[in-house]
């Protein structure tokens, strides 16, 4: 996949052009992306990074993947970044990540038409929101680029945030608010091969936390209209809770979409010239 470049003029930036978004496939962005996923999943609480991983987070799917990476234009480092599975890709891949965690056969009509996206990151010093919503467009953009209609992902909820949080409390609060408010209907769920335990207690059986906290990607997905498809599923590497997230870009939030459509407009723009 040819490099495209789109290049923010978000008002929060000190000046214009501080971000620049990519799109790549090739080695050496790949291997952009998964140095800065794991110093931000590394530094972030309740996340815990496998052992071998010598300072890369890396897995079976990423050479099939296209990745968008943010680079702020000041420290010239990347600073956000996302993988997109399409459907193409999927199977030359063996299938979906979200399958190597949950039985995903009530999503299959969307099959054909779906991309995944999975590992997104941003760096804690660029989490005023410019830095994510720049990914979100570059992934509309994405989307309208390659006539795909469904976004599909995993989003993570780590099982403790500290030591003071009782293990699970914020993923049985995250749990009950999605099903409640953003659940997709009981034919659309997927379903998880491992079951969030805490101690050998079902998410039921674990009391709610004092209070809530929802990741900034989850949040933009809700933000988006998407659903939840049904119970989270135990991601014992990472130590999370990881939900499945679907958004169909035809029952999606018109209003966040057009603001992230100008943007994607800036994106093609850039990428043509």
């Amino acid at each position: 996949m040819a490099t495209s470049v789109m290049t923010s003029h978000l008002s929060t930036a000190p000046f214009t052009d501080r971000y620049t978004v990519v799109m790549e496939t090739d080695k050496d962005h790949r291997e952009a992306a998964q140095r800065l996923r794991y110093d931000v999943f590394a530094a972030e609480p309740g996340f815990r990074m496998p052992g071998d991983s010598a300072g890369r987070d890396f897995d079976r799917f990423d050479e099939y993947c296209d990745h968008l990476l943010v680079r702020d234009n000041l420290s010239d480092s990347f600073v956000g970044c996302y993988r997109m599975l399409p459907p193409d890709a999927a199977i030359r891949a063996g299938g979906y990540y979200t399958e190597t965690e949950f039985d995903i056969t009530a999503l299959d009509p969307m099959g054909t038409r779906v991309v995944e996206m999975g590992r997104a990151v941003v760096h804690p010093d660029h989490r005023s929101g410019s830095v994510l919503g720049l990914m979100w467009a570059g992934i509309l953009h994405y989307l309208e680029v390659t006539g795909l209609q469904w976004v599909m992902g995993c989003v993570s909820v780590p099982l403790q945030r500290g030591d003071a949080e009782l293990p699970g409390a914020n993923v049985r609060g995250v749990r009950d608010f999605l099903l409640d408010r953003h659940g997709s209907p009981l034919d659309r769920r997927a379903v998880p091969y491992n079951p969030v335990v805490v101690d050998g207690r079902s998410l039921d059986d674990v009391p709610g936390p004092g209070r809530l906290a929802i990741p900034p990607l989850l949040k933009g997905y809700l933000r988006l209209g998407a659903t939840v498809c049904g119970e989270p599923a135990h991601d014992p590497a990472f130590a999370v809770a990881d939900f499945v997230a679907l958004l169909g870009l035809q029952q999606a939030n018109t209003r966040y979409l057009d603001r992230l459509r100008n943007a994607a407009e800036t994106f093609e723009r850039k990428s043509s010239a």
